[in-house]
């Protein structure tokens, strides 16, 4: 188990450009699974979780080539499908949260799918009833093994259908979506997931010869197609990564710029920042963040209420920088109640903030209000232990900002979702080192 050993307290200094999305990769790599023809991508970010997911479709017999940094070629020409009864694909696939959504390709184009229950992060209950009663009403049997907590589905031939969604979940509608791109007739999506990186899979599927409409909605309509081609993809900018750069930024009171980061498709995200007090600008296409000399003031309500920032599907607030959002809170003038709505396990990294010295109230699994130091106070150096990918990055936000030398274990955790980020740190200012474990 790795860790990294951080001096806070430094200010950093630089422009830092952002990685491909994680989410959308996910996405779109499974997707290489429903043509037999040569699909290229471009900005795959070089993580744990992508790697995986990488290293997963070459043992089914996917073949991928590396073309350059962060673009690979794949061809799915051979994929063996008994592959899915080894013991190896059960390690693999479990480990992997994103592997859930091989099942929707794999049994549109081979009339089979088969997943192990997916790990990932530790942050509540994840269901899969979206994904497996979405391909069950295209017409697909489903059988889960309770013994060795394996799902499989089964279909003949998938049929259009119309659906309404229980919940407007990502990774299910990409699942039902890659599912129904290849069934026969038309196929309604309602409720549909709609944030970006679900936008850029229907546009690399469309690319490929699907034909889907509504995109950027919550209502796709998809008609079914014989067969689907090769194209090229490149992935969009990390929202996420860019949030976390935006809260560093204000939390070391640094000068940083933000670059290529896709503004347009940032949606609640600046919105967000600014209700904090963060002073940041759009230049171009780049995020400039100045140094925030008389610190931030959190917004209230204009009834005078406290601030709520809570997550919701897009174009709502990503639950994912909930974690950030809290962090850079506890440095703030003023108060916030941050409400996580989905995941009721996310909040229970507050103990380790608490520990620096952050005022931070934890009301139930769901909602945790923050009293902002404004500086005034610094968060103290620790010792921590990274829970999840989003905590993780919270956490050592935290300790960049602090006073002292503070050590995270875990890191492994922090590398599944951003790119050599201690090095990419480094290079604008920070003192961060990597211990082996």
């Amino acid at each position: 188990m790795g860790s990294f050993q951080i001096e806070g307290g430094q200010k950093l200094k630089g422009a830092i450009t952002p990685q491909g999305a994680k989410n959308e990769a996910l996405q779109v790599l499974c997707a290489v699974l429903l043509t037999k023809e040569k699909v290229t991508i471009s900005n795959i970010p070089n993580i744990v979780d992508v790697n995986k997911l990488i290293n997963l479709l070459a043992s089914l017999g996917v073949k991928v080539n590396a073309l350059s940094k962060g673009k690979y070629e794949f061809q799915a020409d051979q994929v063996d499908m008994d592959f899915l009864t080894s013991s190896q694909y059960k390690n693999d696939a479990k480990q992997l949260r994103g592997s859930v959504m091989l099942v929707g390709p794999m049994l549109s184009r081979f009339g089979k799918g088969s997943i192990p229950r997916p790990g990932g992060d530790k942050i509540g209950r994840r269901r899969l009833d979206t994904h497996f009663e979405g391909l069950k009403l295209l017409g697909a049997d489903f059988n889960y093994n309770r013994e060795d907590y394996f799902y499989n589905v089964t279909a003949d031939k998938l049929s259009g259908v119309n659906l309404l969604l229980e919940e407007a979940s990502v990774t299910g509608t990409a699942n039902i979506v890659m599912a129904a791109v290849l069934a026969s007739g038309t196929t309604t999506i309602y409720n549909a997931a709609c944030e970006p990186y679900l936008q850029q899979l229907c546009k690399m599927l469309n690319a490929m010869g699907a034909k889907i409409t509504g995109v950027g909605s919550n209502l796709l309509t998809i008609e079914g197609v014989s067969e689907l081609g090769g194209t090229e993809h490149t992935i969009l900018p990390d929202m996420v990564e860019i949030g976390s750069w935006i809260g560093l930024a204000a939390m070391t009171q640094s000068e940083l710029t933000i670059k290529n980061v896709s503004w347009d498709d940032l949606g609640q995200i600046p919105n967000v920042f600014r209700k904090l007090g963060i002073d940041l600008q759009r230049k171009g296409d780049d995020v400039f963040i100045p140094v925030q000399k008389e610190g931030y003031e959190i917004q209230n309500f204009i009834d005078g209420s406290i601030l709520t920032i809570s997550d919701a599907p897009w174009p709502g607030f990503t639950p994912d920088l909930l974690s950030i959002v809290l962090v850079v809170a506890t440095q703030a003038r003023g108060s916030v109640l941050i409400h996580q709505k989905m995941f009721e396990s996310r909040l229970f990294f507050v103990d380790k903030l608490i520990d620096m010295g952050a005022k931070i109230i934890l009301c139930d699994p769901h909602r945790a209000t923050v009293i902002g130091h404004d500086f005034k106070s610094k968060l103290k150096a620790t010792v921590m232990t990274s829970p999840d990918i989003r905590a993780g990055i919270s956490l050592l936000i935290a300790a960049l900002s602090a006073k002292g030398v503070s050590t995270i274990h875990n890191i492994e955790q922090i590398d599944r979702g951003y790119e050599n980020i201690d090095e990419r740190l480094r290079a604008i200012g920070a003192k961060i080192t990597r211990l082996d474990a």
